[in-house]
């Protein structure tokens, strides 16, 4: 499980891993995270969220939850630290999310892209490559 930012033109990227779906939408939620915040010791653990969605499929999915954790940074400085997913299958997701609110971010996300998206089976379990366009 895991993430590392890759080099991209114009925007950010990130290329995540997991043995599983939950773990790689737990991966890349902490990897976009990272790319906001470098520092997470100010982020508090006092607001929890709950969020559940259903997309197209797996790929759709992985947008819509990222750009729901995107849009309660950009909106309300709020920043998730934790992220608990109780029940994900190819086209739902249900999950609680727990951080806190911050001054500023360090890095803007303006949109998760579907660009060359696509979730591929490999040794470590599950692979993907994210662009976000900042």
């Amino acid at each position: 499980m895991g993430f590392q930012e890759i080099e991209h033109t114009a925007d950010r990227a990130l290329k995540i891993f997991g043995g599983n779906l939950k773990e790689l939408f737990i991966s890349a939620a902490e990897g976009m995270t990272s790319l906001m915040v470098a520092d997470m010791s100010g982020v508090s653990g006092e607001i929890e969220k709950t969020i559940e969605m259903d997309a197209i499929d797996t790929e759709s999915l992985l947008v819509e939850w990222l750009s729901e954790l995107a849009y309660w940074a950009e909106a309300e400085m709020l920043i998730f630290k934790t992220f608990r997913i109780q029940n994900i299958t190819v086209d739902h997701l249900a999950a609680s999310v727990i951080g806190g609110k911050l001054p500023a971010l360090e890095k803007h996300i303006k949109a998760v892209t579907y660009h060359n998206l696509k979730i591929i089976k490999s040794r470590r379990g599950l692979e993907a490559t994210i662009v976000f366009d900042v």
